[in-house]
């Protein structure tokens, strides 16, 4: 089968088949995948390519960026099966093609060993790289600690040790942002923990 975009758009979902050698994402009609209801959207915002080894996507100066699983990224990046990106407020998962899945046989760098409240940290930091906003920075410390129902210090703390578990030093800012890449790239929280957390979180 081959590769294929699954297009959530609003309330509209729909699956778009990568049959040629690129692809491009905007807000224009002329573009293979159009989305012309959302706003947020550049008219020419992103392109999908296919290489020999795979596919990989590059933005193309768009005003809100592309984000692939909640990172925003500058250059070209290559696609997994299963990444999401995100153009606007609109979602678009990737599935990668039978040749793109035999030939994934390196395992990505594994998740620390995480305490249960850890992980619900991780959870609660995660949240806001859901929503529909543009720019979704993590949640705030005070963020955490409302959600979770504990203090600031607390939250702290457990921030410090994630830092230490994800080998996040105190050069690399924000911290909190590149935590929170790290947990979902990962695989410590999934977009599934994400969707099912209490809405609190």
């Amino acid at each position: 089968m081959p590769a294929s975009l699954e297009v959530l758009d609003g309330g509209n979902r729909r699956v778009v088949p990568l049959t040629g050698d690129r692809c491009t994402l905007g807000k224009a009609a002329s573009n293979d995948v159009s989305v012309e209801t959302d706003a947020t959207v550049s008219r020419l915002h992103a392109v999908l390519e296919r290489y020999a080894a795979g596919w990989a996507v590059r933005d193309l100066g768009s005003r809100n960026g592309t984000f692939i699983n909640g990172e925003r990224i500058w250059g070209e990046r290559s696609l997994r099966h299963g990444d999401e990106l995100r153009i606007g407020k609109t979602r678009l998962l990737f599935r990668g093609d039978s040749a793109d899945l035999a030939a994934a046989t390196e395992a990505p760098m594994l998740a620390p060993e995480l305490t249960n409240r850890e992980r619900d940290v991780l959870v609660a930091l995660c949240k806001p790289l859901l929503s529909g906003d543009a720019f979704s920075e993590p949640a705030s410390v005070k963020q955490i600690a409302d959600a979770l129902v504990v203090t600031k210090a607390a939250v702290k703390q457990h921030l410090l040790r994630l830092y230490d578990k994800f080998h996040i030093f105190e050069g690399d800012e924000p911290r909190r942002s590149r935590l929170a890449n790290e947990a979902i790239h990962r695989g410590a929280v999934s977009l599934a923990d994400l969707r099912d957390s209490p809405r609190g979180l």
